[in-house]
């Protein structure tokens, strides 16, 4: 596994579970049927999460310059995890022309929160750049910061989700609690009962921020491997590039608006 590869999980899964025996060990059904937490709910109200499941489909159809423009997209909400794999397909040039001072602007956006294996990543490329490429990243993640740092994305992601939350609220004794909701964690999926499917972290800005916080801060990664062992300085969480005026109102990455084909909940064992 590569060291971005963990990155690559299922983001949002959603399936009915039955409390016969019997109909649990059945296929379960197609998760785009159920409208209220797909096309009416917890997608539509969650862009970043959105975004970044279609760039991993396209990723997984090697469609990789559609699937570079979707992690921009998931960025432009604020999403970490997709600004660090726009930062690697920089640096490697995939689906996009190889730069890897933007690569690193882009890993410095990923690393903004403090999560520490961003912070690393962003060292690692630091130290491989040349001077001339260090002055470039510097200049170039002004830029990129303007438009898809914190102070611009969250105020964004906070609009969609207040936005959406309104249209869901009113089916609220209409949702079903054997439904559950698996969404992403650096090493494996987390389970929502459906019953949990208002719940405020889920609804909440802020409280949406700190649940994310919570996952990746420092995340619970196995058997990664990116070389030799090496000792590496703890990082800081300092950016090195300076503080611009954030442009809210900046123009949001353009893609289609497909709804992700949502992939199946882990295998249960009997």
């Amino acid at each position: 596994m590569n060291r971005l590869q963990w990155l690559a999980l299922p983001l949002v899964v959603v399936t009915a579970l039955f409390s016969d025996p019997a109909h649990a060990q059945r296929a379960a059904p197609d998760p785009l049927e159920d409208r209220l937490m797909v096309t009416g709910g917890f997608l539509n109200g969650h862009p970043d999460l959105r975004f970044r499941l279609l760039a991993l489909e396209r990723r997984e159809q090697n469609k990789q310059e559609e699937a570079f423009r979707f992690f921009q997209r998931a960025g432009f909400y604020g999403d970490k995890p997709s600004q660090a794999m726009v930062a690697e397909m920089l640096w490697n040039g995939t689906g996009t022309t190889q730069d890897k001072a933007q690569a690193y602007a882009w890993m410095d956006l990923a690393a903004e929160r403090g999560y520490e294996g961003f912070l690393e990543l962003r060292e690692r490329y630091w130290a491989q750049l040349s001077e001339a490429e260090r002055v470039a990243a510097v200049e170039h993640g002004q830029d990129i910061y303007a438009r898809y740092g914190d102070e611009a994305a969250l105020p964004r992601i906070a609009a969609v989700i207040r936005r959406e939350r309104k249209k869901v609220t009113g089916s609220r004794t209409g949702f079903s609690s054997n439904l559950k909701i698996y969404v992403p964690g650096p090493a494996e999926l987390e389970e929502i009962d459906g019953s949990k499917f208002y719940d405020e972290r889920y609804w909440d800005p802020k409280q949406y921020q700190a649940w994310h916080d919570a996952i990746w801060k420092k995340p619970r990664v196995a058997s990664v491997n990116v070389g030799d062992v090496e000792t590496v300085p703890t990082p800081s969480s300092e950016s090195r590039i300076p503080a611009v005026q954030p442009l809210i109102d900046a123009p949001e990455p353009v893609t289609d608006d497909a709804m992700p084909a949502l992939p199946q909940p882990p295998t249960r064992k009997p």
